[in-house]
């Protein structure tokens, strides 16, 4: 194990305390499989060679983890949820097949997955992985990098409970399915790393609701993991919202594997945390996929969101779509970092990719880095970020027809964030997020 620091950025390149929290696991987990303990000393390995990203790596220069680093890292004391804590995390009680994690540990009796539905297998991964699904094992920790991603390896380390899920070939799920990820604990450093695994088999018609809450206002991390590995013809949508405590600290991963002609829609919502920090990786690998990937980050306070995608066409004939809106008000601090490869097969690619970003005060500033790496001639490839205050004329349109000036910012900052939450197609969630964002920008004081 090696370590490094740095003046500018003095976190150590790996942290005794999360190597510890491994060594525990292992003691206390003596039963577990032997290709899940290879897969988590490979991820514990290479998180020791790793460590914890600096501001001197390109990937995180804008981002310092060293209070994530710096977090006396344990396990939440478990503690007892009712189902009325959870009512307003549920969408108005939207009909769904619901599995809910509460400090990363699957709780069955405030879960209802629908396990006689024939056309879907929900498990929570800790029973998969002890009981050797044979899906699971196949694909589990096949996408996401541990050599490349500390955070990544760090979750494959403590690879423990999650999500499994498998929509079986041309079955068409009518209710979304909600992974609900609460947060109870009070107490500084509590720490949990959920790992999520989606197979939509041949032919599917799926969509995903991942929800990452807080009970409480303490300065927790969660770190969390999902890999998405699509068959021929599939079609999922996955949206992942964030709203945690602003105290809290969270790292999320999601890795997608795409095979021919299959479809993925992917939301990113993040509202919540100190720190927020997500990658979206989708590979395109093999003809005729499409990806869209729509991302909204709203934040306000000290706060600061990091959203770094990176769309791979690896084949012919892919289209990708993506579009990333940014809301800051006081001294919140955003980064957007967005890649596209195209490959030297990857001839026929048409890539669109847009970043716009709305400041809402003079202090609250965001980096963006929208990039195209191409290597192959025969490509349509767009991208663009815009970064700015309203635009004074449509002000103006709207004062015209008897609305006044702080209302007609108001709606259009409204409007701004609907442009991407009107993408949403689960309509409980589109509409509770609507009127999120009508409360933050347009209700009246003392309504």
């Amino acid at each position: 194990m090696s370590c490094r620091t740095s003046t500018a950025d003095p976190v150590p390149r790996a942290d005794a305390a999360f190597l510890a929290a491994y060594e525990q696991l292992e003691q206390r987990d003596a039963m577990a499989p032997s290709w899940l303990v290879a897969l988590r000393r490979a991820g514990n390995a290479h998180f020791g060679e790793l460590g914890f990203p600096t501001t001197e790596d390109e990937e995180w220069r804008f981002t310092n983890v060293a209070p994530i680093a710096a977090l006396p890292t344990h396990s939440a004391v478990k503690r007892d949820v009712g189902f009325d804590e959870l009512e307003r995390f549920t969408f108005g009680q939207m009909p769904v097949h619901r599995l809910v994690f509460v400090d990363g540990c699957f709780s069955s009796k405030l879960s209802s997955p629908d396990l006689g539905n024939e056309a879907l297998e929900i498990y929570s991964l800790k029973i998969a992985m002890l009981s050797g699904v044979d899906w699971v094992r196949k694909h589990l920790g096949k996408y996401a990098r541990t050599d490349e991603n500390a955070f990544v390896a760090l979750n494959t380390s403590m690879l423990e409970d999650g999500a499994a899920i498998r929509i079986k070939s041309k079955q068409r799920i009518t209710l979304p399915i909600h992974l609900l990820f609460v947060s109870t604990s009070d107490q500084a450093g509590a720490t949990s790393h959920p790992r999520v695994l989606i197979l939509a088999e041949r032919g599917c018609d799926a969509h995903i609701l991942e929800s990452y809450e807080s009970l409480t206002e303490g300065s927790t991390l969660t770190n969390a993991v999902t890999e998405i590995a699509m068959e021929e013809e599939s079609r999922l949508e996955h949206c992942r919202l964030q709203q945690e405590s602003t105290k809290s600290y969270h790292v999320g991963t999601v890795q997608a594997h795409q095979s021919r002609s299959s479809n993925l829609v992917t939301h990113s919502i993040s509202m919540g945390a100190k720190i927020a920090r997500v990658n979206i990786n989708p590979v395109l690998n093999a003809e005729g996929c499409e990806c869209v990937m729509n991302g909204l980050y709203v934040v306000d306070g000290d706060q600061l969101v990091d959203h770094h995608t990176a769309i791979h066409h690896a084949k012919p004939r892919c289209n990708s779509h993506e579009f990333y809106h940014g809301i800051l008000d006081g001294k919140a601090q955003g980064v957007f970092n967005g890649k596209i490869f195209v490959r030297p097969e990857a001839q026929k690619t048409d890539a669109k990719q847009t970043n716009r970003n709305l400041l809402l005060s003079d202090e609250a500033s965001i980096q963006t880095k929208p990039q195209l790496e191409i290597f192959a001639d025969d490509v349509k490839c767009t991208h663009g970020a815009t970064v700015g205050q309203l635009q004074e004329e449509a002000v103006f349109y709207l004062r015209a027809r008897g609305i006044g000036k702080e209302a007609a910012r108001r709606m259009l900052v409204h409007a701004f964030a609907s442009d991407i939450i009107n993408r949403i197609s689960i309509e409980p969630v589109r509409a509770e997020l609507d009127q999120i964002m009508f409360d933050l920008f347009e209700r009246e004081p003392g309504e």
